[in-house]
């Protein structure tokens, strides 16, 4: 999905993580599997001064799906949908105002880094509310068709 036009933050990456921690049996997989469609994009995409914090967010995305692993019902999914979507914002626009040399490295600057960022909120959380809604309920609508899918 970022190899095509899209709107800005408006990927599958983090839904993967959060899926993945929430349902893979082999907890791995959920790390693996969205950092590696991550560092392919980034590799044809171009590789950039903030791929750590890219990286990390979806670390931690992955460790929110796994507590999610038990608990998931519509509620639970929406909360970790929303705080996956913030966490991402918050440790990579702080990163942006500690490497960027466009913001003062001051309260304001770190506020204006922030505010700049806000279009970019929006469309994380649209896309990650749309793709965790297509993954979790279409996994859910498989499970109803395949019990077998169904965890014990």
């Amino acid at each position: 999905m970022r190899l095509i036009p899209h709107w800005p933050n408006f990927t599958p990456i983090a839904a993967m993580a959060l899926f993945g921690g929430a349902y893979f049996e082999r907890k791995y997989l959920a790390f693996i599997i969205p950092l590696a469609a991550l560092f392919i994009s980034d590799l044809l995409l171009g590789l950039h001064g903030y791929l750590i914090s890219v990286y990390l967010s979806f670390i931690i995305i992955a460790g929110i799906g796994l507590l999610l692993r038990n608990r998931i019902k519509i509620g639970s999914v929406l909360l970790a949908t929303l705080v996956s979507s913030l966490l991402f914002f918050v440790v990579t626009n702080f990163a942006v105002w500690i490497g960027s040399p466009f913001y003062p490295q001051n309260l304001t600057g770190l506020i204006e880094c922030y505010a700049a960022g806000l279009p970019f909120l929006n469309n994380g959380v649209l896309g990650d509310l749309f793709y965790n809604t297509i993954f979790f309920g279409s996994f859910y609508l498989a499970q109803l068709r395949f019990p077998v899918l169904a965890k014990v």
